[in-house]
């Protein structure tokens, strides 16, 4: 039985308590009393508490361990008091899951140590089981129990950014050799993308059934696309993974960074939520996206390191960008950097709470 194939196709319901949360309330386009938050990337690197419990434990040692998923997952909640946790994990992992040998290498990111190249590479790439990824039902099980009414964001990269990782070998700034395989070797690109989507479906299921109240896809990678390109060669890919989650009912989020000329594409894939980066205005991505959908972000993170005023300031802009909204999660444009001040955080999800109140 394939990802697609599995039973969780019928509609199912967000856990229970999650249901009326302000968050997915403006998931769903629905009225809230204030805006809400969460900030990619608040589980990890800016959090004195997390790199105490980090000391000494490899990241991919860290990412199956239950306990301490649970707990770095937390702690950005219970610091910031954001309307969402997002499960702290890796897009790498289902990769490393399947049997891809790559480490995620301090100041560099992930590398694999056989890139993907030909087609016989593709049988390295083999379904995923939830039996493969245990400690991540394990650990939703403990956070379930401690979140209560708080939703967790469950995730996954999107096949285009994990086909690019594995074709790459890792980071790159002009991804020559995933477009040379994309226009030179078309129908050995499409197999890759559709392999990628199967496992991505599988890893977002098994969040799902342990107690995801809501998914979000990161092409962090898409930027480098030209429109033409992502509706040909990508799009395909990540709309088969929106509809295979479709049936559980919970909102899906599709988000990557210099996307602006793709978001519309992006919605088209079929998430209820596109994320916005900074470079374009919350309104005018309102445009480009068209009706029918909520909008997520896009406070740049760079301001973070300004004076409480401007950072106001900014945030002011920000919500009255998105005024006009069916529906608005604040959020940053991109990941909180490393070196971010936590409190500064805390005083952003307050500010937005407060002025953004109904």
């Amino acid at each position: 039985m394939s990802a697609n194939e599995s039973p969780a196709n019928q509609t199912k319901t967000p856990p229970a308590g999650t249901y009326d949360s302000v968050f997915l309330k403006a998931c769903r386009r629905e009225p809230v009393p204030y805006t809400p938050v969460w900030f990619m990337r608040q589980a990890g690197r800016s959090l004195p508490e997390y790199r105490k419990v980090r000391e000494g434990v490899p990241m991919l040692e860290a990412l199956r361990r239950p306990e301490l998923i649970a707990e770095i997952t937390l702690q950005p909640v219970r610091r910031h008091g954001v309307d969402a946790a997002i499960f702290f994990s890796d897009i790498v992992v289902p990769l490393k899951a399947v049997g891809i040998d790559l480490d995620i290498k301090p100041g560099v990111g992930p590398v694999v140590e056989r890139p993907v190249r030909t087609r016989a590479d593709l049988a390295r790439l083999r379904d995923l089981t939830p039996e493969d990824v245990s400690y991540v039902t394990e650990a939703i099980g403990l956070l379930t129990g401690e979140l209560g009414a708080t939703p967790l964001i469950g995730f996954a990269g999107a096949p285009f950014t994990l086909a690019s990782y594995l074709v790459e070998g890792g980071p790159s700034r002009t991804y020559e050799n995933a477009k040379a395989m994309m226009y030179g070797d078309p129908e050995l690109w499409a197999d890759l993308l559709d392999r990628l989507s199967e496992i991505t479906i599988a890893f977002l299921k098994v969040q799902l059934d342990a107690g995801a109240s809501a998914v979000q896809l990161f092409d962090s990678w898409a930027g480098a696309l030209a429109p033409a390109e992502y509706r040909h060669s990508v799009l395909p890919a990540s709309a088969k993974v929106f509809d295979a989650v479709a049936g559980y009912g919970v909102p899906r989020i599709h988000f990557g960074v210099g996307t602006g000329e793709l978001l519309g594409l992006m919605g088209e894939a079929g998430a209820d939520v596109v994320g916005v980066d900074w470079r374009v205005p919350l309104d005018e991505a309102a445009r480009r996206v068209g009706p029918g959908k909520a909008l997520q972000g896009n406070f740049d993170p760079a301001v973070l390191f300004a004076p409480k005023d401007a950072v106001e300031a900014k945030a002011r802009e920000v919500l009255d960008s998105a005024a006009g909204l069916e529906g608005h999660v604040f959020n940053l444009g991109h990941g909180v950097m490393p070196a971010t001040d936590p409190d500064a955080l805390t005083r952003l999800a307050e500010y937005v709470h407060t002025h953004s109140a109904r």
